[in-house]
């Protein structure tokens, strides 16, 4: 089964179970197979990154139905937030957070504690920025873990390979692999998808994706901070860390697009500029990046986080007789006829059942888990990154990049990583005036 035929079965699924919640976990609960959870149903939980993100998936982790489930360990860099995610997570949930201070795990390798405490057949939550992902899913697949995995999935394309081969032995092992693009799972983007692929807008011709509002935010480093540390708790602001705006930020909206068109970019050419960002880091902050498709068909994604401008989150398809609005940022997905998007030209929205998205993905991944049913969305999470990925190669050197240039890259923005702890020297450090290196169109080296 495609990943999206199965993803739609997955989510018709769910809508038709939670009209029954009681008997369903009754059910759920007596049928889970032994070799899924504790003898007696619970499956084991375990958090790695407590940030704002990693609190989020754990509170909707814990908010599954189906039957009984358990938080046993949390671990990150930062102790602190270790001990405010568990301070919350316990008053919130009781008994469901089963974690005491042995398990509450610090530092670099806190990640193996965690897999090694939920054990075979539990699930980790993988929240710590993207350029970890990697080396935490292949220990979560290597130990028999199913995994959530939050975008971004990797930085750069080494990165991408790792997460595809790691998501190719979880299918063999039969692990559940969900991951954080929350939007694919929004019944109203769902519905409007369908639509533009039944032909309510003919054939689509552009897309365009868009996330333009204020500024990243950016914590000035305390004196008993290491560099390290530093850069991690900013880590949307150095491209080692988080793969860049255009990566981490628009990556949903560029997933929409590609989703709507039903196809991945063959290339990129672009552009990127630090205009009027003050604090020192590496952002970009302005990209303008547009794609090729397979077919000669273009998507430009922009992104700007500047005060005073003009804002707009979300994705515009454009087709021979009609346009939508859709994806992250839009709520209310609306398909017109021809390409303006006025009130009078409106021709469909969604009207049906609605969740929270972020939900509905934890719950789906459960249920696959309870019922051992086959999924496994690391292929698409891969593309998806993949896509950011080469955008911000174009956007950064100013060259035409084809995506097979891209995926053919070597060139890793972490090496090592797998040694670092907080006293590492990072891989990029600034200079005497406190200045970091920023990527120059023409001259930086992205392959």
């Amino acid at each position: 089964m495609s990943e999206s035929k199965q993803n739609g079965t997955n989510r018709r699924r769910f809508l038709k179970r939670t009209g029954a919640i009681a008997a369903a976990t009754t059910l759920s609960a007596l049928a889970a197979p032994p070799v899924h959870a504790a003898e007696d149903g619970t499956i084991k939980i375990a958090l790695v990154g407590c940030g704002g993100r990693g609190g989020g998936a754990a509170v909707n982790a814990l908010s599954v139905t189906g039957g009984p489930i358990k938080i046993v360990a949390l671990a990150d860099v930062f102790k602190n937030k270790v001990d405010s995610l568990y301070n919350r997570l316990s008053g919130r949930f009781g008994d469901k957070v089963d974690v005491p201070e042995e398990r509450r795990f610090v530092g670099f390798d806190s990640y193996k504690k965690a897999i090694e405490a939920v054990g075979p057949g539990g699930v980790i939550l993988l929240v710590t920025p993207p350029c970890f992902r990697p080396m935490h899913v292949e220990a979560a697949v290597e130990a028999g873990v199913h995994i959530f995995m939050e975008k971004s999935f990797a930085v750069d394309a080494p990165g991408v390979h790792r997460i595809l081969k790691a998501g190719e032995a979880a299918t063999k092992k039969n692990l559940k692999v969900a991951g954080g693009l929350m939007s694919r799972h929004y019944a109203p983007l769902e519905a409007a998808i369908e639509q533009i692929h039944d032909g309510a807008i003919g054939d689509v011709i552009t897309c365009w994706a868009y996330r333009m509002h204020g500024p990243v935010g950016f914590a000035a480093r305390p004196a008993e901070v290491t560099e390290m540390g530093h850069q991690i708790r900013n880590y949307h602001c150095y491209t080692w860390v988080n793969g860049s705006f255009l990566l981490d930020w628009l990556i949903h909206n560029l997933d929409v697009c590609c989703w709507a068109k039903g196809a991945w970019p063959v290339s990129a050419q672009g552009q990127g500029a630090r205009m009027t960002r003050v604090p020192k880091d590496q952002l970009y902050d302005e990209y303008s990046v547009e794609y090729a498709f397979p077919d000669g068909t273009r998507m430009q994604a922009q992104g700007r986080h500047i005060t005073g401008c003009y804002d707009f989150f979300g994705d515009v398809i454009h087709g021979t007789k009609g346009s939508a609005v859709i994806g992250e940022g839009v709520s209310d997905p609306k398909i017109y006829k021809g390409h303006n998007t006025t009130r009078e030209n409106e021709i469909w929205r969604h009207t049906g059942e609605r969740q929270t998205p972020y939900q509905v993905e934890h719950q789906l991944l459960f249920d696959a888990i309870r019922s051992d049913t086959p999924y496994n969305e690391t292929k698409r999470s891969a593309m998806a990154c993949m896509t950011g990925i080469l955008g911000r190669m174009a956007s950064e050197s100013g060259k035409k990049i084809t995506w097979d240039e891209a995926m053919a890259s070597t060139l890793e923005l972490a090496p090592g990583i797998e040694e670092f702890t907080m006293d590492s020297t990072p891989p990029v450090t600034p200079d005497a005036e406190g200045n970091y290196p920023i990527a120059i169109p023409g001259r930086a080296k992205v392959l």
